[in-house]
C-alpha cells in the first residue's frame, strides 16, 4: 500500500491551493519534514534519533564532531544501529557534514533541538502548558513578532483553566476544590508574567487591532482567574459548615473520605464486602403453594391482606444526648472566654491546644466558623456570643508541626484580637483670653 497524498484528504473537486489554511504549513515544509524525520517510526527509533541529535547539539564550545569522536561518545549504542541513525539524520538535512568530514547540526536541526529542549523543560513542571505559552509570548514580544494566533493559544488555555475551576466548584467535592486551588497557585507566577506582557503590549499605541482585541479578552480571562480563589474559599466554607464530626473522636467525615481515597480499589471492595448485601438475606417463609393460595384468594375478592402495623416505636431515652449537648455548650463557653481574653496574636496550635486531640479538633472547628466572618449567629445564647467575638482568624494552605498534646501537625494560621477603630474627639473650643 502506498502512503496517502494530500489530495486524498480533500473533498472531491477541491485543490490544495484553494485552501488558504494550508498555505502557512506548505511554506514551512522543510521544518515539518525535519519533525517528520524525527518522529516517524517506532518509539525506539524516535528516542534514538532524539538522543543522538540532542547530544550532538549539547556541545556548544566545539559544535563540530569528527566521526571517531561521535563513535566514542555513543559507545553504549549498537554500532550498526548508530550508523543507521546518523544516515537518517544526514539524509533528511538534520545533520550537516563539512568538507573535512566532521558532523554538525544544520540550522533546521538546531531549531528542532531547541524547541524540543524547551518543551522538555516545561514538561517537568505542573501545568507546563501555560508556562510554555507565556515564555513563547515573551520571546515573540522581545523580537517584535507577536501574532494573534500566539495570543489565541494563551486565551484558549486560560478559558480552559476557568472551565476546570468552575467544574470543581460546581462538583461540591472538597478534594476537587483543593486540587483546583493548588493548580491555581502553581500557575500564579505565569499569570503574573502574562499580566506584565499584556500591560506592555496594550501600552503601545501602534499595536495591531486584532492583537489588542485578543489581549483585552486575555485580560478579562485573567481577571476571572484572579477572583476564583475567593470562590474556592466560599465553597470550602460551605463544606466546612456541613462537615460531620464522628462522636467525640475529633475525626470528621472529610478525614474518613481522605482515608478512603488513599486506599486501593481492592481494599475498598474488601471493606464493603461485609457491609453491603446484593440481595436480601432473609429466609423465605412461604413456598410456591402458599403464595398461589394467597393470590387466588385475592383474585376471587376475598378479604384483603391484613395491613402492616406502621406505627412508630415509642421514643427512646434521650438523657444521654442532652448531657452530651450540655457538655459541648460548656466547652464552647469556656473557649469563648479564652478567646475574649486573648492579649495578642497567637498561632492556632496555642489557641486550640489543651485536653488532647479531641478537644483541640472541636476548638479548631469552632474557629473555622468564626473565620467565615458572616456574623450570622443567633442573637442570644453561647453560639451567638461566640460568633460576635472581636477576633480575626486566618488559615494558611500548609501544615506546621506541633508534636505535643496528641497533635502531630495543624493547619498553619493565626488568631488575632481585632483592634477597635480609633475614635477622634472634636477639638475643644479654646477659652477666650482676657485682656488687660
Amino acid at each position: 500500500m502506498t502512503d496517502p497524498i494530500l489530495s486524498d484528504f480533500l473533498a472531491p473537486g477541491v485543490d490544495a491551493d484553494e485552501v488558504p489554511e494550508l498555505a502557512a504549513l506548505a511554506s514551512a515544509r522543510p521544518l515539518l519534514d525535519a519533525f517528520i524525520t524525527l518522529f516517524r517510526g517506532t518509539e525506539a527509533e524516535v528516542l534514538m534519533r532524539l538522543l543522538v541529535l540532542r547530544e550532538i547539539g549539547r556541545e556548544a564550545d566545539s559544535p563540530r564532531w569528527p566521526p571517531e569522536a561521535l563513535r566514542a561518545r555513543f559507545t553504549y549504542l549498537d554500532p550498526v544501529k548508530f550508523e543507521t541513525v546518523l544516515k537518517r539524520l544526514r539524509d533528511n538535512a538534520l545533520l550537516a557534514i563539512g568538507e573535512d568530514g566532521h558532523y554538525a547540526l544544520s540550522d533546521i536541526g538546531r531549531n528542532a533541538v531547541a524547541a524540543i529542549a524547551m518543551l522538555l523543560r516545561f514538561g517537568e513542571e505542573e501545568d507546563a502548558e501555560l508556562g510554555f505559552l507565556t515564555a513563547q509570548l515573551a520571546g515573540l514580544q522581545a523580537v517584535g513578532g507577536i501574532t494573534p494566533e500566539a495570543l489565541g493559544h494563551l486565551l484558549s488555555k486560560l478559558n480552559d483553566l476557568s472551565w476546570h475551576f468552575e467544574e470543581a466548584i460546581a462538583s461540591g467535592s472538597e478534594f476537587r476544590i483543593l486540587d483546583a486551588r493548588r493548580r491555581l497557585s502553581a500557575n500564579g507566577r505565569w499569570l503574573a508574567r502574562g499580566t506584565d506582557l499584556l500591560n506592555t503590549l496594550l501600552a503601545d499605541p501602534e499595536v495591531d487591532f486584532d492583537i489588542a482585541r485578543i489581549a483585552q479578552r486575555i485580560g478579562l480571562a485573567q481577571s476571572r482567574l484572579a477572583r476564583v480563589d475567593a470562590a474556592f474559599q466560599r465553597a470550602l466554607n460551605k463544606i466546612e459548615a456541613q462537615r460531620v464530626t464522628l462522636g467525640a473522636s475529633g475525626v470528621s467525615s472529610s478525614d474518613v473520605a481522605a482515608w478512603l481515597r488513599s486506599l486501593e480499589a481492592g481494599a475498598i471492595s474488601g471493606l464493603a464486602a461485609a457491609a453491603i448485601a446484593a440481595v436480601p438475606e432473609l429466609p423465605l417463609l412461604a413456598g410456591g403453594h402458599e403464595l398461589l393460595d394467597r393470590a387466588e384468594a385475592l383474585l376471587e375478592g376475598g378479604p384483603a391482606a391484613t395491613e402492616a402495623d406502621t406505627r412508630l416505636p415509642p421514643p427512646g431515652d434521650a438523657r444521654a444526648e442532652v448531657a452530651l449537648q450540655s457538655e459541648d455548650l460548656r466547652l464552647l463557653e469556656h473557649f469563648t472566654d479564652r478567646l475574649a481574653a486573648l492579649p495578642e496574636a497567637q498561632p492556632l496550635h496555642r489557641v486550640v491546644a489543651g485536653g488532647g486531640f479531641a478537644l483541640a479538633s472541636y476548638r479548631l472547628s469552632l474557629l473555622a466558623l468564626l473565620a467565615d466572618g458572616a456574623q450570622a449567629g443567633p442573637e442570644d445564647g453561647p453560639v451567638g456570643t461566640f460568633m460576635r467575638l472581636p477576633v480575626d482568624i486566618e488559615f494558611g494552605d500548609t501544615l506546621s508541626a506541633v508534636g505535643a498534646d496528641e497533635i502531630a501537625a495543624i493547619t498553619q494560621g493565626e488568631a488575632r484580637p481585632r483592634t477597635p477603630a480609633p475614635v477622634f474627639a472634636p477639638p475643644a473650643a479654646s477659652a477666650p483670653a482676657a485682656r488687660a
